[in-house]
């Protein structure tokens, strides 16, 4: 006779979502909690804010990489950057999707505007290079 084992999957159970709570960011201080859709644009603030790589503390999945793209033309940059926030912003389950990317610049400055998609609505965000 042989013992029943694994089924452990065949009792009811329920799959609640965690609570995305993060620490309001001030200027400079920490003050309360946001959760949703707040907590999301934050996260999509921070990232878009730290370098990939550089930072011990965070895993290599976070940041953009942005260092790469400085002296490049114009159009290479335009066409990669794209790609990288995309990547960057989807590592984050919370976002379904990134899109509607348009660009501005004069000289060596450029700001990309974009939209993202997350399970909270959508959040309307800008990024600005130099490069």
């Amino acid at each position: 006779m042989l013992p029943k084992t694994g089924d452990i999957l065949e009792s009811d159970f329920e799959v609640r979502e965690i609570p995305s709570k993060a620490f309001r960011m001030n200027d400079d201080t920490l003050s309360g909690y946001v959760d949703g859709r707040d907590a999301v644009q934050q996260a999509v603030h921070c990232i878009l804010n730290t370098e990939r790589y550089d930072w011990l503390i965070y895993d290599w999945n976070y940041g953009v990489e942005l260092r790469g793209l400085f002296g490049k033309p114009m159009g290479l940059v335009k066409s990669k950057i794209k790609k990288r926030i995309k990547e960057a912003l989807m590592q984050d389950d919370r976002i379904q999707g990134v899109d509607a990317f348009s660009f501005e610049g004069a000289g060596r400055k450029l700001s990309v505007t974009f939209t993202v998609h997350t399970r909270y609505g959508d959040i309307g965000a800008t990024k600005e290079v130099d490069v």
